[in-house]
């Protein structure tokens, strides 16, 4: 076999895994090895067809248009050659002037809707029937029968909610649509609404011609990413002519009349030089690599995420590993890839912090000491950042507490000023840990907040919110995992249930203790009392979303507002939104567009009277 057959080998492997979603190579990376092949062979027939996607037991469905693949610029000059190539094709048919359009290039999973049919992009004359993803929970926006667009999760929900279970939102995203049965994170990503099937055309775009284009990339970057919250892996541009387009054609591999701006990011080699582990609330003890520091994107980078133990073992992530890291504009750098193992990978079988055993769980090593000093910090921390309402509890003031025995926070709450001091903090800094804590104590907190705060395994916010729905928290403080699933809470499975009924039993005395210092507790009202309100509510049903700085009150707030009286609060403008509240220092741009789509703009005001009434 010769070095081209073994490139495109690899490469029909990498794509085999991407399209399954389950990458092993960057998006970079494998564009890379695709120029290197055309590089070495620019007739070879993998490069002049689009990469195939394989979805078992689905029934095939021919496109009307081909759906291809998309040519890639990376460099400027790249996307002059594109706009001159484009100029001497208009000029063939006697176009003067060509009007382009630039939008967002999503990174999830490519289909098409025409209302009836949903199919998936397949060879890119034929895909794969999946129109039970709607059924399942995907939403449209815009509507059914948008035409072409992605399939992607909210990017600010992986985060929240699956970054340690999945190393991408569209791994998610193709499990959901390829299996029959569904995890439980799948479940519950689909009953918040966070996968959604995006056409192209409700996507911002910014439209100019050719020169401006190419002058002005950096700022219409900024204009048609705003505002964006799923994964994007750079630009399109395309002409808007449809004769112009019906002229320039396509090849079997991409349309002549489009372009992808792709951003590699800044990267740099350096070598690992330790592996540390960290101990998080749960006892979840993940790795971070010390490397040999390297300027990237104008930061002098020590530290990069290994992401789990998974990956380190499988790319052989240890010291003296040649490592390339990537950095794109401000965002923490990445493990981009392994250029050298590692000779030996070192897992440690003991907590970095207390010494106890540790146990293999998924993908991770876990810590299930109750007694390790690091799963007391991160809980503290997390019990401070998640209420919201007592500052001056950071990482190093918690770090120092605990060092001195203060441990918990039924010790925390019971210091005094001078108490404080004693312990090594300033005078003024003890004063003012004192008073945070009386204002946690007499700020108004929602009991669904007030009850995640205690980081109970699988209890994040929204499982709290839910259950508190259904039980009173002084209820809920006695029931067990079986109760809990009993109540046929919707995306509460049994393992879910039984993780909150253990952690709830865990944690029961340190939630009555702080419930005996009388804090400011606001009740969820149960589903029985929303109900009620719903039948008299201007914005029940209602699609709302919130934009601006507010004055009258946190954005945070006034969702929890609009969702006690059964609206649908929402992340971003679609054809399912009623109302767009307005703060502050929101551009008149954006009003436009939402009234467009017959969104009614209001302000703040408007809003409270529409709750009021």
């Amino acid at each position: 076999m010769n070095d081209i057959e073994r490139l495109v080998e690899e490469l029909t492997q990498l794509n085999e895994a991407y399209r399954r979603g389950e990458p092993l190579v960057s998006d970079t990376d494998y564009d890379e090895k695709v120029e290197t092949l055309r590089a070495l062979n620019p007739a070879h027939p993998y490069l002049k067809a689009v990469e195939p996607e394989t979805f078992n037991g689905r029934g095939k469905v021919r496109h009307p248009v081909p759906m291809l693949s998309t040519e890639k610029a990376y460099k400027i000059e790249d996307l002059e050659r594109f706009v001159n190539r484009v100029d001497k094709a208009a000029s063939e048919i006697g176009i003067e002037s060509v009007t382009y359009q630039v939008m967002a290039k999503l990174d999830g999973l490519a289909g098409r809707d025409d209302g009836t049919e949903f199919a998936t992009r397949g060879n890119g004359f034929e895909g794969y029937e999946i129109s039970n993803a709607f059924a399942k929970g995907v939403i449209p926006l815009g509507g059914r029968g948008k035409g072409l667009g992605e399939i992607v999760m909210g990017l600010s929900y992986f985060n929240t909610h699956l970054k340690d279970h999945f190393e991408h939102p569209r791994n998610m995203v193709v499990g959901i649509i390829t299996s029959d049965v569904l995890n439980d994170h799948a479940k519950k990503a689909l009953e918040d609404q966070a996968v959604r099937f995006v056409p192209y055309g409700e996507l911002k775009r910014w439209t100019g011609s050719g020169p401006e284009m190419i002058a002005s990339m950096d700022s219409i970057r900024a204009e048609v990413l705003e505002g964006i919250d799923y994964p994007v892996d750079g630009l399109v541009a395309e002409i808007t002519d449809e004769t112009l387009r019906a002229h320039m054609g396509a090849t079997s591999h991409h349309n002549r009349w489009q372009i992808a701006i792709k951003t590699r990011g800044e990267s740099a080699v350096t070598t690992v030089e330790n592996v540390i582990w960290q101990v998080g609330r749960t006892g979840k003890v993940t790795p971070v690599m010390e490397v040999t520091p390297v300027k990237v994107s104008g930061a002098t980078i020590r530290r990069v995420t290994a992401h789990n133990l998974e990956r380190l073992r499988s790319e052989k992530v240890g010291i003296g590993a040649e490592i390339e890291i990537i950095r794109s504009g401000e965002v923490i750098p990445k493990l981009e890839k392994v250029l050298t193992p590692a000779e030996t990978v070192l897992i440690p079988e003991v907590c970095p912090v207390c010494d106890a055993p540790l146990e293999e769980d998924d993908k991770f090593l876990l810590c299930v000491n109750p007694l390790c000093s690091a799963k007391a910090e991160q809980r503290i921390i997390h019990w401070f950042k998640t209420l919201g309402s007592a500052d001056w509890f950071g990482k190093k003031t918690v770090q120092k507490l605990v060092e001195k025995g203060y441990d918990s926070l039924e010790k925390i709450y019971k210091l005094k000023a001078m108490e404080f001091q004693a312990l090594g903090f300033g005078p003024v800094q003890s004063e003012n840990l004192y008073n945070a804590l009386g204002i946690s104590r007499t700020t108004s907190v929602e009991d669904w907040r007030f009850l995640a705060a205690f980081g109970v395994r699988s209890l994040g916010k929204s499982e709290a919110r839910n259950l508190l729905a259904i039980f009173p928290l002084a209820d809920l403080l006695n029931q067990t995992g079986d109760d809990i699933l009993a109540a046929e809470i919707r995306g509460f499975k049994e393992a879910k249930c039984k993780n909150i009924g253990t952690g709830l039993a865990q944690v029961r005395e340190t939630i009555l203790h702080m419930l005996a210092l009388s804090f400011v507790i606001e009740p969820t009202p149960l589903t029985s009392e929303i109900n009620e309100v719903e039948a008299t509510s201007p914005l029940s049903g209602k699609g709302v979303v919130f934009t601006g700085k507010m004055i009258r009150g946190s954005r945070e707030e006034m969702q929890e507002m609009a969702r006690k009286i059964g609206a649908v609060v929402q992340s971003s403008v679609t054809g399912k939104t009623d109302y767009l509240v307005c703060g502050d220092n929101v551009g008149a741009k954006k009003i436009e567009k939402a009234q467009e789509k017959g969104v009614a703009a209001i302000d703040e005001n408007r809003f409270y009277e529409l709750v009021e009434s």
